[in-house]
């Protein structure tokens, strides 16, 4: 709309004297500025007018590894599927996914090398040409190499795996450095930590959704964010649907319901962070009741002594019979499974609890089968998962820095500034020299980089993947350009293997590409077997990948599997903690990864702020959900604006009202509350900002759901933008009471969530 007073507006259109005049005028007023369909006039390579180009990719919108085909017209990608062939996504595909056309097409990508003119969080950048960009990091690496001081360079980058992980691993060892880490704010730490504990494995399991008949399902919401949700709900709808005599049954236990909990067939509500004292609990009636008999029944036995049905019952505000009926069906429906993650894994117990989790799947014997949890194959290309950073390896990043040991860091698509609470991430960066960033676009912590060396896409840059977690046996897929880079950027292990040429350190990094260095890395794959050589050459296999976009090996795990006697004999979840008293702080928060933003990494996507919240149908800003029973206390509705405050700070958002969520419970969304990470992310606030530093003691790992709040009344509103509707009748007696007997102290109602959780 114009910027046009009302006097300007009666002037242009009020007097009927002005005619037709003022409608031409109004309409100078608010036309567009002019644009120019501009044409190619070189095509790009594959052109070919009018007709449509498919691409077999990998999508790298999250950490899953789903394959992707990318159709492309004119030089240009136009739409992103699943890939059918690819065991992970099968031929579906997430709205994250789909828009990583909007990655590509972003008005605020970075589209050139900028280089810091004022000082550092001013936005004043100047353009550089990559030579002057590479030159100046390239001169300050190869001086500290030399003087043997490449333990002062660290390289901080978001989770990759596949060859990018790799080189990474090579460049930082050619250089002396041992500070190369990886950091996502919802890295599942307590997951791995829980499976080497109980299996003795570095790798996660494969979780057999497609085959079980029963789920019981510990804070994970596998259709909406956890591990890998287009697979999960791939076996989640065959569960349901695929087999003409067996439906799934699925129960979801959490404070909160999640998109998982609106769809399972039975959703439970248990005290924060006690989710596996219940789970141990379930663990000592299927002992107690012989229904297991293994040779370490009596160690069970002695482990569980302490996790009676009555004594779980009160500790975790799940009731006794209902204790005893889900642990009866969990035997007796075979196979039947057991998962965590989410929120259970995200307290100060979070190791605890899925080990306690693991015990209910050792117990009914489903390792190895369909249906279960199955090993998955040591990985077919490399891996880097220890090299993931827990929240305390980051705050030791940041003591470093602050101590002055950290000359030059390095900084590839991570966000720490945005993502990492209390621990004073932007002071520590201060303290650096020399901080580099390879960012697509300008968010928080690239904001503070001296020298930003912009990234291709993933839509334009060569890479490959190995899923974690696999899918029960030996899968990988090759990264390949769909379209011509739009910008002036670089793919990022072309960065690397350029800045380690001009290092001098060509001969231990001799690849001119990162195409080149991934070719070499599946030559190895080929080369060490499992393939008829005589019957196709390399280059034939290497055609057939980029066609497919996925290869893989029918080899799977041996399922046999001794369980360690330490394990039953340490068995134990304790109590959790929280930041902040009860007394002063009354209400537990439950921040949630956003099934659209995720931890926040999608907010500058518009599809993405657009696409409503599967719970609450809100768009755009952000929330604070809140148990009916709880607002009415508070004398609080929908759209009071509220502060919420922990021991750590304070945020102000709106009040959503929330059947399925405990009553001693407020949660909100994670994802939005940017600052700097363009046009359309700059909205709502970062629940993250108040989280205690608590961390799960296992791991080190950030305990994000261990933080207490207080809530207070502004006396202020606003109106939630949602696609929900109203559900209420509005007069027009749609929904009414039948008669007879059969209804008589029954009434139909019509709610926007059917569930109504009441204290206990």
């Amino acid at each position: 709309m114009p910027n046009i007073d009302r006097r300007d507006f009666i002037k242009l259109v009020g007097a009927g004297s002005v005619g037709v005049g003022a409608g031409f005028m109004l309409r100078e007023t608010i036309k567009h500025p002019t644009e120019q369909l501009i044409p190619h006039v070189i095509a790009p390579e594959d052109f070919s007018t009018g007709i449509a180009t498919w691409y077999n990719t990998v999508c790298s919108m999250c950490a899953a590894g789903c394959g992707i085909s990318v159709r492309t017209r004119e030089g240009r990608a136009k739409k992103i599927e699943g890939n059918p062939s690819h065991p992970v996504s099968q031929g579906r595909l997430c709205a994250l996914g789909q828009a990583g056309l909007q990655v590509l097409y972003n008005p605020d990508r970075l589209t050139g090398p900028l280089m810091q003119t004022g000082q550092r969080g001013s936005g004043s950048f100047a353009q550089v040409t990559w030579q002057e960009g590479l030159d100046k990091v390239a001169d300050r690496l190869e001086l500290l190499t030399a003087e043997n001081q490449g333990n002062r360079i660290g390289l901080l980058s978001q989770g990759v795996r596949g060859h990018l992980a790799q080189l990474f691993e090579l460049f930082a060892d050619q250089l002396g450095s041992e500070r190369l880490l990886h950091y996502d704010f919802d890295h599942p730490h307590t997951l791995y930590a829980a499976n080497h504990r109980f299996f003795g494995e570095a790798r996660l399991p494969y979780y057999d959704l497609k085959n079980t008949r029963y789920l019981l399902s510990f804070g994970a919401d596998y259709l909406g964010n956890w591990i890998s949700p287009v697979h999960h709900s791939l076996g989640f709808g065959h569960s349901r649907q695929g087999r003409s005599d067996v439906r799934g049954r699925f129960v979801q236990i959490e404070p909160r319901m999640s998109m998982s909990g609106a769809a399972a067939d039975e959703w439970i509500s248990a005290k924060p962070g006690t989710e596996g004292i219940l789970a141990l609990g379930l663990a000592h009636r299927i002992v107690s009741e012989g229904h297991y008999s293994g040779v370490d029944r009596d160690d069970w036995t002695t482990a569980l002594s302490g996790y009676t049905t009555d004594q779980v019952a009160e500790q975790t505000g799940v009731g006794a019979d209902t204790i005893r009926r889900i642990a009866d069906t969990f035997v007796h429906t075979e196979p039947s499974l057991a998962i965590g993650g989410g929120s259970a894994a995200n307290h100060s117990n979070g190791v605890d609890t899925l080990v306690a989790v693991n015990a209910l799947n050792y117990l009914v014997a489903n390792i190895g089968k369909p249906g279960g949890l199955v090993f998955n194959p040591e990985p077919a290309g490399p891996a880097s998962q220890d090299r993931q950073a827990s929240y305390r390896t980051m705050l030791e990043l940041a003591e470093d820095a602050k101590q002055g040991n950290i000359e030059i860091l390095i900084l590839n698509g991570t966000n720490p500034v945005f993502s990492l609470p209390s621990a004073g991430f932007e002071e520590a960066l201060a303290e650096i020299p020399l901080i580099v960033s390879l960012s697509s676009f300008m968010d928080e912590t690239t904001a503070l980089a001296d020298i930003i060396l912009p990234s291709h896409t993933y839509l334009e840059s060569w890479g490959d993947d190995f899923p974690e977690p696999g899918v029960g046996f030996s899968i990988g897929s090759v990264s390949q350009p769909v379209v011509s880079p739009l910008y002036n950027t670089r793919a990022t292990g072309d960065i690397v293997l350029q800045l380690a040429k001009q290092a001098g350190l060509s001969d231990a990094i001799p690849w001119s590409s990162m195409k080149d260095f991934i070719k070499d890395g599946w030559r190895l794959i080929y080369d060490r077997g499992g393939l008829d050589t005589q019957k196709e050459s390399f280059e034939s296999f290497w055609r057939s990948i980029l066609k497919a976009g996925v290869w893989g090996e029918k080899t799977h795990r041996d399922p046999a599997f001794t369980l360690d006697k330490r394990v039953i004999n340490s068995i134990a979840v304790p109590p959790p903690e929280f930041s902040g008293s009860s007394d002063a702080y009354p209400f537990i928060l439950h921040p949630y990864v956003s099934t659209t933003l995720h931890d926040g990494h999608a907010a500058n996507l518009p599809w993405m702020q657009e696409l409503p919240d599967p719970m609450t149908s809100v768009v755009y800003g952000s929330w604070v959900e809140i148990n009916p029973a709880t607002a009415g206390q508070m004398n609080l509705k929908e759209g009071d604006l509220v502060d919420i405050e922990s021991p750590h700070g304070q945020i102000r958002a709106p009040v959503y009202v929330y059947p399925a969520i405990m009553p001693g419970v407020i949660a909100m969304p994670i994802g939005q509350g940017h600052v700097t990470y363009g046009r359309y992310a700059n909205r709502g606030v970062n629940p993250i900002e108040i989280l205690s530093p608590r961390v799960d003691q296992r791991t080190g790992a950030l305990a994000s759901s261990a933080t207490r709040v207080k809530i207070k009344a502004t006396g202020r509103r606003i109106e939630l933008v949602k696609t929900g509707g109203n559900s209420r009748e509005l007069g027009r007696e749609i929904v009414q009471t039948t008669g007879g007997k059969a209804s008589q102290g029954h009434s139909a109602k019509l709610n926007s969530i059917p569930i109504t959780v009441v204290p206990t």
